[in-house]
Parts: structure tokens; C-alpha cells; sequence
């Protein structure tokens, strides 16, 4: 049975663009209080300030690879609102191109980021959530089926998959929801402002919007389904590179020859 939405207090990372800002305003419209965050105020003001004048929304500066910047974002979350009633994992970052040519600090970014402040934020959000509330990790098709030149990306999304079902069973009892929501490629600046180092295989398959994407993280929240992906067709695909790596290893390049018509049709499309 869904959840009402209205009157729940709401903590969503990577609020300032992208998909954390169209869940915001899916959020906001169904009558959540808000606590955005992300690491710039500036960002998270504007956000803020474009909702509707009734939401109540509270902007917390994070940088969620931080523990301690976690723990105080919660902190604020209690103190404005007396608790967290859904808690959405959607900050993430990405430095593409193959593992050896990325730097160490580099890695731990993305594994810090993507993978320990989930698991970090839901362990402190636990303490202040009620029966009847939910977590909601944002997670990849990446996760489903490795990416090359993502190889560290795909394995902090597959870990946050793995890691939200066995917590969804631990919490059963307690009566809170667990979800992912796995996306395929999503038509924002985490993709179209690095481009040309996005591998040619993510452009094989449909891009979906953020708005796209934030209803369906509003429609775990309501209902505590376990996964939702988009497009299904690449979920689909997934699948069966997971069954059966060979039959991908079949596909990877002509795929990957779509996706470089794909890739470049955009690149024109940005030049006019």
C-alpha cells in the first residue's frame, strides 16, 4: 500500500541540480518538508527558493564523503523537523577513463562518495526514523552490468544495490523500506558536461530526464517497491549481461558503434 508523502520530512544529497532538484520539486509538490543537500549553498538556495512558498525547506552545505559532514546533516534534519522520514542516497561523482590512469585520490572520491556516505547516512538517519519510513538509494544500470573506463563507478553502484537489498531485509520487521533506483543514462551535466570521456557504450541506450527518474524515486518512497530501472529495455540488457557475459561480449561493439553516432549527434546538437 503507498505511503503518504505529505507532511514527511524529506532529506535528499545532490539537491542543488540534476536529479536532486527535480526530486525536490516532486517532493515539494506532494507536500513534503525538505532538507536539501549538496556542496553548494549557493546551489541549494536556488533550488530552494524555486519551489512552492508553502514547502518547508531547510539547505544544508555537505560534502557527504565527509562522516562528520553527514552526521551534522542529520543533526540539522532532527533539530528543524524532529526527525527523517525518508532519506534519499542521490549525491554522486564520477572520474572516468580507465582505473590505471586515474589517480588514488581519485578512486576514494568516487568509493566515498557513492558508496560510504550512503551507508553512513543511512545508519544515522536509522536512529531518527519512524516505522513507515524509507531509504532510497540512488544507484545505476552500471551496477547491474560493469562499465569499462567506469570500472570504479560501476562498483560503488553495484555495492549500493547490494548493500540497500540485505539492509531492506534487515529493516523488514521495523516496518522501513529499502529501494534503489537504477537509471540508465539521464540527460544532465553529470554526462553532457564530460562528454567526451563518457564511454561510447552509455550512449547505446535511451536517455532518460531527470524528471523522468525523480518520479520514480517518489514512487519507491511511496511504496517501498525494491528496484525500479529506466529505460527497462537496458535493465533488460543488463540482465542478461549478468547471466550471460558472453552474449554481452557479443554486443559490446555494435553497441558501442550506436553509441558513438549517438554521442556525436549530441556533441553537434551543443554546438547549434
Amino acid at each position: 500500500m503507498a505511503k503518504t508523502i505529505k507532511d514527511k520530512t524529506v532529506v535528499i544529497t545532490g539537491a542543488s541540480a540534476g536529479v536532486g532538484a527535480a526530486c525536490a520539486r516532486r517532493f515539494a509538490a506532494a507536500g513534503a518538508r525538505l532538507v536539501l543537500a549538496a556542496r553548494g549553498e549557493q546551489a541549494l538556495r536556488a533550488v530552494a527558493d524555486s519551489l512552492p512558498e508553502a514547502c518547508d525547506v531547510l539547505t544544508v552545505a555537505t560534502d557527504v564523503s565527509d562522516p562528520d559532514q553527514c552526521r551534522r546533516l542529520i543533526d540539522a534534519s532532527v533539530e528543524r523537523f524532529g526527525g527523517v522520514d525518508i532519506l534519499v542516497n542521490n549525491a554522486g561523482v564520477n572520474h572516468r577513463g580507465a582505473v590505471r590512469e586515474r589517480s588514488v585520490d581519485e578512486l576514494i572520491a568516487i568509493v566515498n562518495t557513492n558508496l560510504r556516505a550512503p551507508i553512513v547516512l543511512a545508519r544515522l538517519a536509522l536512529t531518527h526514523m519512524p516505522r513507515g519510513g524509507a531509504i532510497v538509494n540512488v544507484a545505476s544500470i552500471a551496477g547491474q552490468i560493469p562499465v569499462p573506463d567506469e570500472a570504479t563507478y560501476s562498483a560503488t553502484k553495484a555495492g549500493l544495490r547490494a548493500f540497500g537489498f540485505a539492509l531492506g531485509q534487515e529493516l523488514e520487521a521495523a516496518g522501513i523500506d529499502v529501494s534503489a533506483v537504477s537509471p540508465g543514462p539521464i540527460d544532465t551535466g553529470f554526462i553532457m558536461e564530460d562528454i567526451d570521456e563518457v564511454p561510447d557504450l552509455v550512449f547505446s541506450q535511451p536517455m532518460s530526464s531527470a524528471d523522468e527518474i525523480a518520479d520514480l524515486v517518489l514512487q519507491c518512497a511511496a511504496d517501498g517497491k525494491r528496484e525500479r530501472s529506466k529505460p527497462y529495455l537496458s535493465h533488460l540488457t543488463a540482465t542478461l549481461g549478468y547471466l550471460a557475459p558472453s552474449a554481452i561480449g557479443l554486443l559490446r561493439g555494435p553497441l558501442e558503434k550506436k553509441g558513438r553516432r549517438i554521442k556525436q549527434q549530441y556533441r553537434d546538437r551543443a554546438r547549434g
